[in-house]
């Protein structure tokens, strides 16, 4: 296909590497980060946009997508995609969306997970949302960046179900923390610890796959001195997204707003920021009740 590819940063670069790697026809820009070997440049978004088959935005958030959409929206082609892969929040989702298919095109927000290591080793885990048209014309693309894709429904679905799987792993992250900080002050091992929580109830991926307490379990970031996986600063915006979409429909989250609360005091006015968001467990080790 030919691919426009906007957004060239951690993210971006890696994926657009690999989609030219897998003999695509990728033009990309971004007004700071080169392109990456065997993509060509683009002098602005327009351009890196005209006569594209997909042209597919990572971006840093809702504001900078309208205002790209809005430069690159009249220079596709009608029957293009425009794929979206930044997280951003649902109202600037599906805003984009509609004025592209009011424009001709398909559109598809499709933010990831898996982190700068799956955008490079093309182990992304895409969520979609639009329909099935631009699901099934990006999904030769899907096969090359990722290892899986769902069609989660509608416009801005992607982001809602990106926002809700992130509070998930928010509020998981600080309640394990929380679990090592209190199994130390018990005199109880760590190694016995995760031995126990990692084969009952207690079992989750922040457990099992990323544990924050280093030597224990699986390498992770708290092996490297918490240097990010996962940026706790990245984990903060996806809370405050997942906070702003359930004050839009009324939703009860006081979990979701408690973690929000924490990794901003973290982040903002602690040692948080440029570290992983696992982090959180020497935080809670040097604290007491208060």
């Amino acid at each position: 296909m030919k691919v426009g590819f906007i957004g060239l940063g951690n993210m971006g670069g890696p994926m657009a590497a690999n989609l030219a790697a897998a003999g695509h026809d990728v033009i990309g820009f971004d007004l700071h980060a080169p392109c990456p070997d065997g993509v060509k440049t683009a002098p602005d978004a327009a351009q890196c946009a005209a006569g594209r088959d997909v042209v597919i935005t990572m971006l840093p958030n809702g504001e900078i997508l309208r205002a790209v959409a809005a430069q690159i929206i009249p220079a596709m082609q009608k029957g293009a995609a425009f794929l979206d892969c930044s997280t951003v929040d649902v109202e600037s989702a599906r805003a984009v969306a509609t004025d592209a298919v009011e424009a001709g095109l398909l559109a598809l927000d499709a933010p990831v997970s898996g982190g700068v290591g799956g955008a490079s080793g093309g182990t992304l885990t895409f969520m979609a949302g639009g329909t099935q048209a631009g699901f099934a014309k990006a999904a030769p693309l899907f096969d090359v960046m990722g290892q899986k894709a769902v069609h989660c429904g509608p416009s801005g679905n992607g982001q809602a179900a990106k926002i809700c799987n992130n509070m998930i792993l928010g509020v998981t992250m600080i309640a394990t923390c929380e679990a090592f900080a209190l199994a130390d002050k018990l005199g109880l091992d760590r190694q016995k610890m995760f031995d126990v929580v990692s084969t009952s109830s207690g079992y989750s991926w922040t457990m099992n796959a990323y544990c924050p307490a280093p030597g224990v379990g699986p390498t992770s970031p708290a092996d490297n001195d918490y240097q990010p996986g996962f940026a706790a600063d990245l984990m903060l915006k996806d809370l405050r997204l997942s906070q702003q979409a359930a004050q839009a429909v009324n939703a009860d989250t006081p979990l979701g707003q408690s973690a929000t609360t924490l990794y901003e005091t973290f982040v903002e006015h602690e040692d948080g920021a440029g570290r992983d968001f696992s982090a959180m467990l020497p935080r809670f080790e040097k604290r007491g009740r208060k």
